[in-house]
């Protein structure tokens, strides 16, 4: 029986659920959207509107909060910045830190960058300061995954986005709508 058992348990033991949890929300207000199961983005989604709902306010005590939530890391773009499409570019989670903000050691590694924490404070609690919550949306993909065909979700932050869909293609559903608007015109017209 499971009685007062709050959460689902995603079939691992809870110390490796808590660090599934902290990586995917950090990975999200890393990237600004991930690709990931159903039941994870659920479980997941939770977690993360609370941690925005805490970063809403930049305060001592948020701070302190959403270092307890999660694990600080430093935050870099590794993708080339030129690969990014123009429309990307404008969003705050593309946005590129200063060169100066950035440090390598003489091995290539990444030795000094922006934390993750200082960027959910600065940039994601103000992009969301005057929303009282849904902060996050889960799109369906049409595929699967290799291994055990279970089916694959985006769990994006909800922003500016383009377009209502994330696969690339184009909506239909504006044209159907102005097609259906215009025949109905045109048959009022020709009744009348």
């Amino acid at each position: 029986m499971r009685h007062r058992i709050f959460g689902k348990q995603l079939c691992v033991k809870s110390d490796h659920r808590r660090a599934m949890l902290r990586n995917l929300a950090a990975g999200l207000f890393e990237h600004g959207q991930i690709e990931t199961t159903l039941p994870k983005a659920k479980a997941v989604q939770r977690y993360v509107e609370k941690i925005i709902t805490t970063a809403r306010t930049k305060s001592l005590a948020s701070r302190r909060e959403l270092t307890a939530k999660l694990t600080d890391r430093r935050v870099f773009p590794w993708v080339a910045y030129d690969s990014v499409p123009e429309s990307k570019k404008s969003s705050p989670f593309w946005s590129l830190p200063a060169a100066s903000e950035i440090e390598f050691n003489r091995y290539g590694e990444l030795r000094k960058a922006p934390r993750l924490i200082e960027h959910i404070l600065t940039k994601v609690g103000p992009l969301f300061k005057d929303r009282p919550g849904g902060y996050t949306r889960i799109v369906k993909l049409d595929k699967h995954r290799l291994g055990d065909g279970t089916d694959l979700v985006v769990l994006q932050l909800v922003g500016n986005e383009d377009g209502p869909q994330v696969s690339g293609r184009k909506s239909n559903r504006r044209a159907t709508a102005d097609k259906r608007t215009a025949f109905a015109a045109k048959m009022k017209k020709a009744t009348a």
